[in-house]
């Protein structure tokens, strides 16, 4: 394991690709939370029955049509590490579920924009998250309470209950 390249007096060097800028702070944050949104606003028109194709043309000039917010986002060539953890989040998402990569991603987005505000409001980012996470605790409570354990160890039980 090699260690950073530093200056005289153990000041770390830091090495960014040409063209590349380093922020900190507020701007680091509201550049983050930017470049995903841009994510997630590219891929909600295609959501829904409703949702409209993209029309994408790769660097080769070949055109791919779809409204499969997976695909989509496939195809970007997305360099922000914020905005690609969003491409993380459908890559997740479909593997888990095999559907609601769209869905997954705008949620996400709309967070991120949420949390903007709050952030604008200097609410420290670990109370947002703190907060985000009792929402989705209290939010799974009504299913836990519904939810019935099944005792068969069916296929057909389990084909069904899949959305692959």
């Amino acid at each position: 394991m090699s260690a950073a390249p530093t200056q005289a007096g153990g000041i770390p060097i830091l090495v960014l690709k040409e063209g590349s800028n380093r922020s900190r702070g507020r701007e680091a944050q509201h550049g983050n939370i930017t470049a995903a949104k841009v994510v997630a606003e590219s891929v909600r028109s295609a959501l829904g029955p409703k949702g409209m194709d993209k029309m994408l043309v790769d660097s080769f000039g070949d055109v791919t049509i779809t409204s499969d917010g997976r695909t989509i986002l496939d195809e970007m060539d997305i360099q922000h590490p914020a905005a690609k953890m969003l491409v993380e989040v459908a890559k997740t998402q479909d593997k888990e579920a095999g559907d609601g990569t769209t869905s997954a991603v705008i949620i996400s987005g709309e967070l991120l924009n949420r949390a903007e505000e709050l952030i604008d409001r200097n609410i420290h980012p670990t109370v947002i998250i703190d907060g985000y996470r009792k929402a989705a605790d209290k939010a799974l409570e009504p299913l836990d309470k519904i939810a019935i354990q099944l005792k068969s160890k069916s296929e057909y039980i389990k084909h069904t209950a899949t959305t692959n």
